[in-house]
């Protein structure tokens, strides 16, 4: 795996319109988990896309209804299976976080990535997924050098009382494990 024009080479793409250019496209700064399950509690099938790509079926769940008017995407999705898609390259803004603060610096789509996972606050994460998170963030941490390990966090972090995913079930300890023993073996390559 590889970034290539801030684009994965072996991530299916799919352009959302929902993102627009970042004020400083070299702050790329932030890394964001979040989790998403249409319709609720539920995985697979294509909404998730259909959201993220303003194509959403509302007559496929009520709950569609109440989402139909949302104008959102992450930079990518890590579905239960591990499959990676992306639909906003990572140098644009992908409007994902909403009404956010890090570290007093609001705006935080500003200057982060969105990852979504395809889960729920209320159910475990899949192995895979934190398989592919875990490549997926180092191959970050390398292309952009303003990202760092400890400026990883969860969408709960940055809207406290607004939002609370990736949730209690995101098992941040065995994903910063992951990391940390493939930083070792990076560095170790080189």
């Amino acid at each position: 795996m590889k970034i290539l024009d801030h684009r994965i080479d072996s991530a299916p793409f799919r352009y959302s319109p929902n993102c627009d250019a970042r004020p400083d496209a070299a702050d790329i700064s932030l890394l964001v988990i979040h989790c998403i399950s249409l319709p609720p509690e539920q995985f697979g099938g294509p909404y998730i896309e259909q959201l993220f790509c303003n194509h959403l079926d509302t007559d496929a769940h009520p709950y569609f209804q109440e989402i139909a008017r949302l104008r959102v995407s992450a930079h990518v999705v890590i579905r239960r299976d591990g499959e990676l898609l992306q639909f906003v390259p990572f140098d644009q803004r992908a409007w994902h976080a909403g009404v956010s603060c890090y570290q007093g610096r609001e705006r935080c789509n500003d200057f982060s990535i969105g990852i979504e996972l395809e889960g729920s606050v209320n159910q475990s994460y899949c192995e895979p997924q934190y398989q592919k998170l875990i490549e997926l963030t180092q191959l970050l941490l390398t292309h952009y050098p303003k990202l760092n390990l400890e400026r990883i966090v969860g969408h709960s972090d940055i809207a406290p009382g607004r939002k609370d995913d990736p949730g209690g079930r995101f098992d941040w300890r065995r994903y910063r494990a992951g990391l940390a023993i493939d930083s070792v073996a990076q560095k170790g390559r080189s």
